[in-house]
């Protein structure tokens, strides 16, 4: 399975602000261009993230955002169930595939999902960034 880029730049939007001192806010300016992404796209993410409860919103001058939730309630797999589309791997249905009575592709896929989707649950985003504020993903620095 692969995530589209809504969801990869959501979970950046999360580590990022996982990454900030307690008490700071963060504008949406500020994380599209540390992570050269439009802004009026990065918008869109955090206002999903934020209508989710993962992300706060504060609005004013003084205004920004930051986590929702603490970084060890924040499950990945929610995180993906959230922002993809789907999560069917193949739709044997919309052009009706000739296959489909004696085929066992849909049934090996939904499977593969299952378990991919059940491996990622066992995280959060507190398992995403280190004690020292750097945020690695398998010791690959972000």
């Amino acid at each position: 399975m692969q995530l589209t880029k809504h969801t990869d730049y959501a979970f950046r939007v999360l580590i990022y602000l996982a990454m900030q001192p307690t008490d700071t806010l963060a504008t949406i300016q500020e994380i599209s261009e540390y992570f050269d992404i439009s802004r009026n796209h990065m918008m869109k993410i955090v206002q999903k993230l934020a209508n989710a409860g993962f992300v706060q919103s504060i609005r004013g001058k003084k205004g920004g955002i930051k986590l929702g939730k603490a970084t060890q309630e924040i499950n990945l797999r929610s995180i993906v169930e959230l922002m993809e589309a789907t999560l069917k791997p193949i739709d044997c249905t919309s052009q009706p595939c000739k296959l489909n009575p004696g085929c066992d592709l849909k049934k090996i896929l939904f499977t593969g999902q299952r378990q991919y989707m059940d491996y990622i649950g066992q995280f959060t985003v507190a398992d995403l960034v280190k004690q020292n504020g750097e945020a690695s993903i398998k010791g690959q620095m972000l």
